[in-house]
């Protein structure tokens, strides 16, 4: 990939975590550019498949296209970034990152959205009023 098409991506999210939201001036390690469908599965380079994921949230994702709402305990797709409207799945609650159809749950529960460090940090942008 190419430093254009990085770039590019990167100014399309505003610098900013695609699932959590996390600026990048608020992590130490640099956000990625990642594939929403993992090369393996048959996903391009191209730009409707990229979105920039915070180091974490890239991680705990992976190749993965779905998982269980635990809600439910049914198989849901993981959240896309390019089809998909942030509010639509998701909402804060305080610190936290709530799931509020299947894709977010399910969403929330395989990046763990909401891990002990994750939300010290959110709680410690909302504080200052940087989230």
């Amino acid at each position: 990939m190419d430093a254009a098409t990085r770039d590019f991506v990167r100014q399309r999210a505003d610098n900013r975590c695609e699932y959590c939201l996390l600026r990048q001036k608020h992590s130490d390690l640099t956000h990625h550019v990642e594939h929403i469908v993992a090369k393996q599965h048959g996903g391009l380079d191209d730009t409707d498949n990229l979105a920039l994921a915070c180091h974490r949230c890239n991680l705990r994702k992976g190749p993965n296209l779905t998982g269980v709402d635990p809600g439910s305990g049914e198989l849901a797709p993981l959240f896309h970034p390019r089809r998909d409207r942030w509010a639509e799945h998701f909402l804060f609650q305080g610190a936290r990152i709530e799931g509020i159809t299947p894709v977010g749950r399910a969403t929330a529960h395989v990046l763990a959205m909401n891990d002990a460090r994750r939300l010290e940090l959110r709680f410690e942008l909302f504080a200052l009023g940087e989230l």
